[in-house]
């Protein structure tokens, strides 16, 4: 089995800065995208940043030019550094990997979830 933990919630003001943290641990032979998504309440769960194993990523436009997402292959770890934030960033924080813990399929794990909460 495979467990993802995030950490770095809280509450701040808008237009300060959060950064979250989650490790992967278990049986992981190989990990190839690791991402963030999110959930307000009342709403679907949503992408927020995807990073690849070569280190490829992806944004949702929403956070374009806020959010800067990373990882250390080494140690299973993906981070998001969040910039100016806003009260709609408000949500759930949930962590993703696609994980291969022997052979070639990925399986998809998640996070518990962190909670970011922006007051205006």
């Amino acid at each position: 089995q495979v467990q993802l933990v995030e950490s770095g919630g809280g509450l701040v003001q808008a237009g300060e800065s959060l950064r979250l943290s989650c490790v992967a641990s278990g049986r992981i032979v190989s990990i190839n995208v690791m991402g963030w998504y999110r959930q307000a309440p009342g709403k679907q769960r949503e992408l927020v940043a995807t990073i690849t194993s070569g280190g490829s990523t992806n944004y949702a436009e929403s956070v374009k030019g806020r959010c800067t997402i990373s990882s250390d292959n080494a140690k299973n770890t993906v981070y998001l550094q969040m910039n100016s934030l806003k009260s709609e960033d408000t949500a759930v924080y949930y962590c993703h990997a696609a994980v291969a813990s022997g052979g070639y399929y990925f399986r998809p794990y998640w996070g518990e979830g962190t909670q970011v909460t922006i007051s205006s």
